[in-house]
């Protein structure tokens, strides 16, 4: 029987197979598409059954391949940059591929795990599992929140679990290939090594500059909501996975600048001192973001905590400290 994670070379894909092997699983297809090659670094420390190029894995799946084999479907598999504008390649690559892995789980009675994303609450102030809350900016948001819409039409029609997790912004190791649509954790970390300070957003939408308001969560987080959920297959349902509180930009800026100060022996500053001393700056608000910029995210975590999940969630100081250090490990 195998476990297939979809994405598996991507960000949070990659550490869900690492997580499944730390629980002794190898057991494990890896499906994406390789057209950025570096995403193979990865997958180097990891030990799957075999890759499948997603085309190949498609194909397999509609002929029959792995009827009877399938453990658990993990699919990470989109495209997540959210300046993307052709709606064609976005429409065709997160929701009908979604659809096509979901009515195979069904027929199958297969349990489905989905990434879904916070992106569909649009430019809102309530972050709930719930219609009215949800009102996407973007043909991402869209694709995300179509396939959502789809899951609740068939909800009561359901032959094994589907769980829908809407990531908010997630952060930390193997999200390197992303590029600009890597983390700020990320971002701050290198521009920090590599110039001595950071540079944040000015203020929009009435938040002071680098004070626009994220819920920032740790991919050790999502990692062990996920492996809940596969432990616990009669739990099911759209959930969002946050922590539960928003941070500012300016605490990841001061949690990234401190934990590579510590690491020099130098000691912590506050947002008043690293801006005073010039190791944090403001650039303009990009224009293009204007009306499509999430300003404030928030998720209300009731539903999750209702499931029974009751793990805490790493702070923006804990989880970006941590991450800083791996990545200064890794550097080493």
């Amino acid at each position: 029987m195998y476990y297939i994670v979809t994405g598996a070379a991507g960000f949070i894909g990659s550490n869900l197979v690492k997580a499944l092997n730390q629980r002794g699983e190898s057991n494990i297809i890896a499906v994406d598409n390789l057209k950025n090659a570096d995403k193979f670094k990865n997958l180097a420390d990891c030990d799957i059954a075999d890759y499948l190029d997603k085309k190949d894995f498609l194909e397999r799946l509609q002929d029959g391949f792995f009827d009877g084999l399938v453990t658990a479907v993990l699919h990470q598999g989109a495209c997540s940059d959210t300046m993307e504008t052709d709606g064609h390649y976005m429409m065709e690559n997160n929701y009908q591929y979604t659809l096509e892995l979901l009515n195979y789980c069904q027929n199958e009675e297969v349990p489905f795990l989905y990434a879904s994303s916070a992106s569909v609450y649009g430019g809102g102030s309530v972050f709930k599992e719930s219609r009215e809350c949800e009102a996407p900016l973007n043909i991402y948001a869209y694709s995300k929140f179509l396939f959502d819409q789809i899951v609740r039409r068939r909800w009561h029609k359901r032959s094994a679990q589907i769980v829908g997790l809407r990531y908010f912004n997630v952060y930390g190791p193997r999200e390197a290939h992303k590029g600009r649509m890597a983390s700020v954790a990320y971002h701050f970390f290198n521009q920090y090594r590599a110039e001595g300070r950071v540079r944040l957003f000015e203020g929009c939408d009435g938040y002071a500059d680098g004070g626009q308001l994220r819920d920032f969560v740790s991919i050790e987080d999502v990692v062990k909501v996920n492996m809940y959920f596969l432990d616990n297959p009669h739990k099911a349902g759209i959930f969002n996975l946050g922590t539960g509180q928003a941070q500012s930009f300016n605490d990841v800026a001061v949690a990234t600048i401190n934990t590579l100060r510590a690491a020099e022996g130098k000691e912590a500053l506050t947002i008043t001192e690293l801006h005073q001393q010039g190791l944090i700056g403001y650039i303009p608000f990009p224009e293009q973001l204007r009306g499509k910029y999430q300003s404030y995210t928030q998720a209300d975590i009731g539903a999750l905590r209702g499931t029974g999940y009751a793990e805490s969630f790493l702070s923006v100081e804990q989880g970006v400290a941590r991450y800083v250090e791996q990545m200064l490990k890794a550097a080493c």
